[in-house]
């Protein structure tokens, strides 16, 4: 009997240690071998979208792309404009290269943070117009309105509204638009002299400008919905960005020949309805566009005239040369360069001696500012790459370049002393900008010619104020 049990009891005691030591392999078979990631099924692995915020369509050469001023994707700085014509033989003859690199020290941008508003300090403010553009989608980007700080500038105008199908004034994006709206707001209690406009229009939203300043009663209808969106936001005055009457702009812009006189009368019936309604409110309001620096937009409106209706001129002396063009070129030059050239020449000089020759008055001339340049790839080396074929280019703010770009090992500075404004280039890739030095050369420029004031493309571009304080500096 005692065998028997010794018998069961050695039986059932080796079947537990082989259990046991069976279930230990599997145990270590099983984690030794798990699957990663790669090793999973492709139906099991999440697809990651490598880009949230690539555009639908990709602009061409032929005309400005969206992403210059007034486009309502002007924040999209990454997206490339490829060029659609073949380009030219880089064999064809250049100009030679008579500029020598130059070294820049530039204060690297900190992470911006909200400006706590300080008390207003009238021995701050600019003693001439300064105008900053605020981008409506500029908060999606981290640039929120309580980050201005109102002693810098004079008038801030918000960019952009949208015209309807029933030729109003529309909100580019009423949810956004009214949270900025509040914040302008209360921008222009903490700074008392700050005036602010609503601008009308842009790149993009110009294709129904030649519909509303059709008809004296189109005119009305748009300048009536004008007013009355003025009133209710708490804004200072209109400015108008038609691009462009008669023939320019977008290819889908309603255009009509008839532009030019009606252009005329819009702005008649906008001063109008502004001081009609300054009597009930004992307010000056305030009107002004942006107009372009290129002969065609003189030649296509009447600038003697509307001049007379206008508190100033927002003066667009920038997008000179832009990716639209087959060779690399400045973006604003100050001057106009001896250099040859296989492209159109023009400058920052040339458009406003153009406007005063066409009968502006120079206190309303108000000199644009870009805070942004163009990024040009695949060019050559010749003439540091100044005037050479590209694969494609888009705009990049300055302080994208600032932190990515300059004082980067492989790109050298170089400046034109005649055109007075510098580019990198690292034997492929060029890059146009603006620097405290051009900017100030562009400051003395206003002074010395006694124009009416400088206006910036726009303020998220350089949230760090280091262009915006030499600008300042220069103006006073």
């Amino acid at each position: 009997m005692i065998n028997k049990f010794t018998n069961n009891f050695k039986t059932v005691f080796i079947s537990i240690i082989i259990l046991v030591i069976l279930a230990s392999s599997y145990t270590y078979y099983a984690f030794s071998n798990k699957s990663s990631a790669d090793d999973m099924p492709k139906t099991m692995q999440l697809s990651v979208p490598t880009s949230l915020s690539t555009p639908s369509q990709t602009p061409t050469i032929n005309q400005k792309s969206e992403y210059q001023r007034g486009g309502v994707i002007q924040h999209t700085y990454d997206a490339i404009v490829t060029p659609k014509q073949t380009p030219i033989s880089t064999t064809a003859t250049t100009p030679k290269s008579t500029v020598a690199p130059t070294k820049q020290t530039v204060n690297t941008p900190v992470p911006t943070k909200k400006i706590i508003p300080p008390t207003n300090n009238t021995s701050k403010i600019p003693k001439t117009r300064v105008v900053g553009y605020y981008a409506f989608w500029a908060p999606k980007y981290g640039y929120t309105p309580d980050m201005i700080d109102g002693n810098k500038f004079t008038h801030i105008n918000y960019a952009f509204a949208n015209i309807s199908d029933d030729l109003k004034i529309a909100y580019a994006d009423e949810s956004v638009d009214l949270i900025n709206f509040n914040a302008f707001k209360q921008l222009k209690k903490n700074y008392p002299h700050l005036k602010t406009l609503i601008s009308i229009g842009g790149w993009t939203w110009s294709g129904k400008f030649s519909d509303a300043a059709l008809t004296d009663a189109s005119r009305t209808t748009f300048a009536d919905s004008c007013i009355d969106f003025v009133v209710k936001n708490g804004f200072d005055g209109i400015d108008i960005d038609w691009e462009s009457p008669v023939s320019g702009g977008l290819p889908e812009n309603i255009r009509r020949p008839v532009d030019k006189q009606n252009y005329t009368y819009l702005i008649q019936k906008l001063r109008e309805k502004l001081d009609e309604r300054g009597l009930i409110d004992n307010k000056q309001y305030l009107l002004t566009i942006a107009g372009a620096a290129d002969s065609t937009y003189i030649r296509n409106t009447e600038i003697s005239v509307i001049s007379n209706y206008l508190d100033y001129i927002n003066l667009m002396t920038y997008d000179i040369h832009g990716p639209w063009d087959m060779y690399t070129d400045f973006n604003a030059p100050l001057y106009t360069n001896s250099d040859s050239s296989p492209q159109g020449k023009g400058s920052v000089d040339s458009g406003v001696k153009a406007w005063l020759n066409a009968g502006c008055p120079a206190q309303k001339i108000v000199v644009g500012i870009p805070f942004y340049g163009y990024k040009y790839s695949s060019v050559n080396t010749a003439n540091n790459g100044l005037y050479q074929t590209k694969a494609g280019g888009y705009n990049v703010s300055y302080n994208t370049i600032a932190k990515n770009y300059l004082n980067t090992p492989g790109y050298t500075r170089y400046y034109d002393p005649q055109s007075m404004v510098p580019w990198l280039f690292n034997g492929t890739t060029f890059i146009t900008y603006e620097d405290e030095q051009s900017i100030g050369l562009k400051a003395d420029y206003i002074n010395d010619n006694g124009l009416g004031g400088a206006m910036i493309w726009e303020l998220s571009q350089d949230p760090s104020e280091i262009l915006l304080k030499s600008l300042l500096d220069g103006l006073r």
